[in-house]
């Protein structure tokens, strides 16, 4: 059995703002299966604490960055947890990273500092009885882990750095290195300094002994100025360390056959029950019933998500004979025309804002058709939500999204392997021709049919990628 100790800023089902916290709170169990013992150290947000049912004190800091701190060991549900229990760094109102008007804490380099620096002494023995030979660590905020454990002294664990998205860097100026707690060589090219000051992600990415990110072809992208933000210097100048490992999803809280947020389950041997979800979706959201597909948008409504061409596209979907639900929230220009198309096209389009899991599941099971027309998508987790409940996705060809989606072209079609539809490049006449592809593809039954089929009998669990995650723990530790 290996102890793996991952580092994470969210995790499900205890706190949640995006994929990370999906992939932290799935993985740990699927690893299990390959003789990997996980445990995630978590912020003790309030949502957090308020969530755990016993658990005891292992660790205490008289001063951990500014004030008193305790780790506990708990457990939620499957989860085996140590929580920072650090109030002057997570007790507070609004969102996890951010004040309730959604501006950055200013102090986030130290909440997410103290997080990895907690990492790091865990490593050295910290807790009796514990010591673990990995640390797996999470995007920007858990990537410090790995410069504590390349500047410490007598640490052996080997630490695996994920990136999820490589536009969230975490960058700060040169002023806070210190009170970081790092040696003076920390601050230079090999270590955390970055273009003058201190970037978070980029210091992770030197020191880690690997660095994975969540599909195939984004290890690939973001090895170039496209997409690599900055860092495909140095995302090349490691290349050899890189893995692109395919994101899975918890195929129990995401089963069409058993999900509690449906109005009817269904299975793939037998879809019939599936047009109740879809009426149902419809009610809720106001719109009425036609003979075109029904898209669905669940997404953070961001440039980066696409969604200024699904806007100006709208109308051109309603042309076509299609409805629109939208669920998320976002940039205020962007729910602007959203809400505006929803007044112009009224029980044609539907828009709510905010974030709403039991809508999200039911969006999936209602919508004929999934959209995720991202920019960038380093895995994307939406499509295969949508290909286990049967909805259609129609996916930009980037990322995860091309690893995942098999487009319905002539020979993919003919073959029986089509799963959805892919456009690219990421501009709105595309986008256009694509909604105008998938809506020929519904008016074909049987076709549409066969594909729902194919896409619900993918293998989007984590089976596969678990035990890539294992293989590597394990040439890390020399064991392979």
């Amino acid at each position: 059995m290996i102890d793996v100790l991952s580092v994470t800023s969210e995790v499900y089902p205890l706190v949640k703002t995006g994929g990370l916290a999906d992939v932290a709170g799935a993985l740990p169990s699927a690893l299990a299966a390959h003789d990997i013992a996980v445990r995630a150290l978590i912020p003790g947000y309030p949502v957090v604490l308020g969530a755990l049912k016993g658990g005891r004190v292992v660790a205490q800091f008289d001063d951990l960055f500014g004030g008193p701190a305790s780790l506990i060991a708990a457990r939620a549900g499957d989860l085996d947890l140590i929580v920072l229990d650090a109030g002057h760094l997570f007790d507070r109102a609004g969102g996890i990273y951010g004040d309730p008007t959604g501006v950055d804490w200013p102090d986030n380099w130290k909440r997410y500092a103290a997080l990895s620096f907690v990492a790091a002494e865990l490593a050295k023995g910290l807790v009796e009885g514990y010591r673990p030979p990995i640390i797996h660590a999470h995007d920007w905020q858990a990537a410090m882990s790995a410069a504590y454990v390349a500047f410490g002294r007598d640490i052996s664990t080997k630490v695996v750095l994920t990136i999820h998205n490589i536009a969230f860097q975490g960058q700060f100026g040169a002023d806070i290195f210190p009170h970081l707690r790092l040696p003076g060589e920390a601050f230079a090219m090999t270590g955390v300094e970055y273009y003058g000051g201190v970037g978070f992600l980029k210091g992770g990415m030197r020191c880690a002994h690997a660095i994975t990110t969540v599909s195939p072809t984004y290890a690939r992208e973001i090895r170039t100025p496209q997409f690599g933000m900055g860092l495909e210097g140095l995302l090349n100048e490691r290349g050899h360390d890189l893995y692109g490992i395919l994101n899975g999803i918890d195929t129990t809280a995401w089963n069409p056959q058993t999900d509690p947020n449906l109005a009817a389950n269904y299975a793939v041997t037998n879809t019939r029950k599936r047009f109740l979800n879809r009426e149902a979706l419809l009610d809720r959201f106001g719109l009425e019933p036609t003979e075109g597909p029904l898209f669905g948008l669940v997404s953070r409504l961001t440039w980066q998500k696409g969604i200024d061409i699904v806007a100006e596209n709208i109308d051109w979907l309603v042309e076509l004979g299609g409805s629109l639900a939208v669920l998320g929230s976002g940039e205020a220009h962007l729910e602007a025309a959203l809400a505006e198309a929803a007044q112009r096209h009224p029980g044609r389009v539907g828009f709510a804002t905010g974030y709403d899991e039991p809508l999200s599941h039911l969006m999936q099971a209602g919508a004929d058709v999934i959209l995720v027309p991202s920019r960038f998508e380093p895995c994307g987790l939406t499509q295969l939500y949508g290909l286990r409940y049967g909805a259609i996705p129609l996916v930009a060809r980037v990322g995860g999204l091309a690893d995942t989606v098999i487009d319905a072209n002539e020979a993919a079609v003919e073959a029986g392997v089509a799963t959805g539809v892919q456009f690219s490049p990421v501009e709105g006449p595309e986008l256009g021709e694509a909604l105008s592809r998938t809506v020929s593809l519904f008016q074909r039954p049987e076709l549409w049919a066969r594909m729902q089929r194919k896409g619900m009998k993918t293998d989007v669990s984590w089976t596969n990628s678990a035990g890539k995650y294992a293989g590597l723990y394990r040439k890390l530790l020399g064991q392979a």
